[in-house]
């Protein structure tokens, strides 16, 4: 894979963001501005992954 093309696929893909105003998920790339498209709202959360995160707690 070309560095061309892994920077082109790390641009299109969208993170999923949650509204803090109406709770609407919004898909948000890189570049798109940071505002709900449902109430314009500013404020976004970041969705919660669904992979394992483990920490070590001593």
């Amino acid at each position: 894979m070309s560095e061309a093309s892994t920077k082109d696929t790390v641009l299109k893909t969208a993170m999923t963001y949650i509204c803090g105003e109406c709770h609407h998920e919004n898909e948000m790339r890189p570049r798109d501005p940071i505002r709900c498209r449902e109430c314009g709202y500013r404020i976004m959360y970041k969705k919660r992954t669904k992979r394992l995160v483990v920490f070590d707690a001593r």
